[in-house]
């Protein structure tokens, strides 16, 4: 068998690739990578004798030096008769198979011991800056993804005596040569041991996972993590106080835990740890160091008297909730999950709207709204000790001049409640999907409502507003803080994660990253309309008109936006409706991608009706329903993909279009990029339906993995393309002008 040289650094097999042979290391090493483990294979162990099961790789091979191979064509069926043909061969796959197979087993247990020590490490840490921040009196801030962390508990997990099993089959069966054994019985061998390996890595995935979700909270590039936490406590107290020694000895073993770890960004983590020690040294350069005085701000001392006195709210309301703000601001751990905490936030959000309905209502006619009442409405801002005076100054020193701008479809809450009551735009639908109309309908019919009522009601502009702020505005307010357990609609610094400056979201900060987005899926927000124009004798043409939503500022600290609807009416020309907070912590860009693959599958449906699911007619939302709801019987999915898939709807929790959107997350950000990271049915059908723009499809038309899928693309756009030379042909002949929309609808299709 001719060996076959290949130099450190290749890339010998990618993980899913088919599997047509077994590779024997001739001289040199290899190393071996799955999701949550790493091995190194040398001089005799055999590439694929741990997949040929499968006939797929689930594991991935890149040469470290200098390496020599002989390769076996092989598959499972052929396995047998090419150990039969040569003892020394089957020895070497029998003795290499129990390596790698302790290899794996061995990575799996420590892995196990890895989650466990994360878990309780993340929740100590935790807790010890909980207490440092009660001691300097500082208010603890909550991290976004913590309160979904728990330990890790497994569907399913390896039978305990599998270790000892193989221990000693491994024992029993090397110390003989494979001359003794029926090749019936090793080649069972070896299909049976490829099947656990195949459980133990499942397993191990499930792993790394649970792993990379912890690290992401220890640190992150969006400094929404322990570490920044941590740091921020450090700046603070300076580097002459006598806890400076034990928080640096904290972070440094925060540096250690994450160094080296698989799932952490390199890059990114190297620039933080500059960040943090530039800081730090410029805190002890510079200690003491005070912000700019608040001192000269008189307008925001007892902001929530103001803001009640304005509301004209009755003694009682105004009583209850003064009490209740100030028993939340005296607790030491505002995000607390009893029930006495859990009430008191719950009165807080009662009163909350309560006081912003008849504040906004009041200020209609109001020519000179107090600034801070125009905090409250735009933040959520209520009392200036709560909201920390450094955090106050900021908002009262913006409230006049926040970026918004709704000729650019970006509206602050208060803009957008403003044009609904002068009716520049109708109200959103409720939660159950019913628009403002049906729901007096439905009101009329419950006898809530007489007939008169409906009709007055139905043009009454103060009736409409007030939809909206009793319907959209909680559901969207509590879902875009993002921490539904924990929400209270006030502005507290503890939600201060990090600058406000830096958070604030723009008119121009949308449009960027609308701009972005577009630039990779550029039919995003195109919608097909008919076009007619019987006087040049077009009957009937479909093109497509982009229409941009409205975005909606949410007044308060979040992590994550809403798609709340995706048309007004039924008219299909109109715009979207997407809620973000005012101050978002999270990457604006990542959050208008999640919400713009909602959008493509809710428009989907909405397109299809009833039939958003039937895959006798094809779309986007059915093709990728029938693709979910039959992985496991796919044949062109590796086992290595339906794990994937497996572990990526447990953690979708089994919903098909949260599915969706995270893989169309991973097309826009990383697929349009030039990295892989959909299997190859996934990404036909988002290819489909929401193609690449020219200058990337011409990037990848080398790469195989879009080969197939972008000549289907380039046929089907060439023949509509043809269609309308031809149409504007024959309009050139007959003397006629080619209509601007047609003019514009062949352009689109060059994108």
């Amino acid at each position: 068998m001719a060996v076959k040289e290949f130099p450190a650094g290749t890339q010998l097999i990618q993980s899913e690739q088919n599997l047509t042979g077994l590779h024997v290391i001739a001289r040199g090493s290899v190393c071996a990578t799955y999701p949550g483990g790493t091995f190194y294979l040398q001089k005799g162990d055999v590439i694929g004798i741990c997949e040929i099961f499968f006939g797929s790789y689930f594991i991935s091979y890149r040469t470290e030096e200098p390496t020599a191979i002989s390769s076996y064509a092989c598959t499972a069926a052929q396995l047998e008769t090419l150990m039969e043909k040569s003892v020394d061969l089957a020895n070497m796959f029998i003795i290499s198979l129990f390596r790698q197979f302790r290899e794996i087993y061995d990575q799996y247990a420590m892995a196990s011991f890895d989650c466990d020590n994360f878990h309780h490490y993340l929740m100590e840490t935790y807790e010890t800056y909980k207490s440092f921040c009660t001691k300097h009196g500082f208010t603890a801030r909550v991290l976004p993804d913590l309160e979904n962390v728990t330990e890790l508990t497994l569907e399913e997990d390896l039978e305990s005596w599998l270790d000892g099993y193989y221990t000693q089959l491994q024992t029993s069966i090397t110390q003989k040569s494979a001359k003794f054994y029926s090749m019936d019985f090793l080649t069972g061998l070896v299909m049976k041991t490829n099947q656990d390996i195949q459980r133990i890595i499942s397993i191990s995935r499930v792993f790394h996972e649970y792993k990379a979700d912890i690290i992401h909270i220890l640190m992150n590039e969006n400094h929404l993590d322990l570490f920044d936490l941590y740091a921020s406590v450090l700046y603070r107290i300076g580097p002459n106080d006598p806890d400076s020694t034990t928080l640096t000895a904290a972070l440094s073993k925060m540096m250690i835990q994450l160094e080296g770890q698989e799932s952490i960004d390199k890059e990114m983590y190297q620039k933080r740890i500059e960040e943090y020690r530039e800081k730090l040294k410029h805190a002890e350069e510079h200690p003491g160091e005070e912000s700019a005085s608040t001192d000269d701000v008189a307008d925001l001392t007892d902001s929530m008297n103001t803001i009640l006195n304005y509301a004209e709210v009755n003694a009682e309301t105004a009583s209850s909730f003064r009490e209740a703000v100030n028993k939340f601001a005296k607790m030491s751990d505002k995000n607390a999950s009893d029930d006495a905490a859990r009430k008191l936030r719950l009165v807080i959000t009662k009163h909350f709207y309560t006081i912003y309905e008849n504040a906004f209502l009041k200020s209609i006619n109001d020519p000179s709204v107090p600034k801070v009442v125009k905090m409250f409405f735009n933040f959520g801002y209520v009392d200036e000790n709560l909201a920390g005076l450094e955090n106050a100054a900021y908002l009262y020193s913006i409230v006049d001049k926040i970026p918004s701008n709704p000729k650019r479809q970006v509206y602050t809450a208060y803009e957008w409640f403003l044009a609904i009551y002068r009716g520049e735009k109708v109200p959103s639908r409720n939660e159950f999907d019913a628009d403002y109309l049906a729901y007096l309908r439905e009101q009329k019919m419950n006898g809530k409502i007489s007939a008169a009522d409906e009709t007055r009601m139905q043009t009454d502009r103060k009736e409409m507003v007030l939809f909206e702020m009793r319907n959209m505005f909680p559901s969207v307010n509590k879902i875009s803080f993002g921490r539904i357990l924990s929400f209270c609609p006030i502005f507290s610094e503890h939600n201060v994660l990090k600058d406000l400056d830096g958070t604030l979201v723009s008119a121009d900060k949308v449009e960027e990253s609308f701009k972005k987005i577009r630039e990779i899926d550029f039919s995003a927000y195109y919608r097909d309309v008919t076009y007619t124009n019987p006087d040049i004798g077009i009957g009937k043409e479909t093109i497509g008109v982009e229409v941009l939503p409205d975005i909606i500022l949410m007044p308060n600290i979040g992590i994550r936006g809403v798609a709340w609807q995706e048309i007004e009416g039924r008219k299909r020309t109109t715009p979207a409706r997407m809620m973000v907070s005012i101050f978002q912590m999270e990457d604006l860009t990542n959050i208008l991608v999640r919400l713009t693959g909602d959008f493509r599958w809710e428009m989907c449906k909405r397109v299809q009706g009833a039939r958003w699911n039937d895959i006798s007619e094809a779309s986007l939302t059915s093709e990728y329903f029938d693709y979910i709801q039959f992985y496991r019987k796919n044949r062109d999915l590796s086992t290595d993909a339906k794990d994937k898939i497996k572990l990526a709807m447990q953690k979708a929790k089994n919903n098909y279009k949260e599915m969706f959107i995270r893989d169309y997350e991973a097309w826009i950000l990383y697929e349009g990029n030039g990295s892989p990271r959909l299997n190859k049915i996934s990404r036909n059908i988002i290819f489909t339906y929401c193609p690449f723009s020219k200058e990337i499809r011409n990037r990848l038309t080398a790469n195989p993995l879009y080969k197939e899928t972008m000549t289907r693309y380039d046929i089907k756009q060439s023949q509509k393309i043809h269609h309308y030379d031809n149409l504007f042909q024959k309009l050139k002949n007959t003397g006629m002008t080619i209509p601007q929309e047609l003019q514009d609808q062949r352009s689109y299709l060059e994108m």
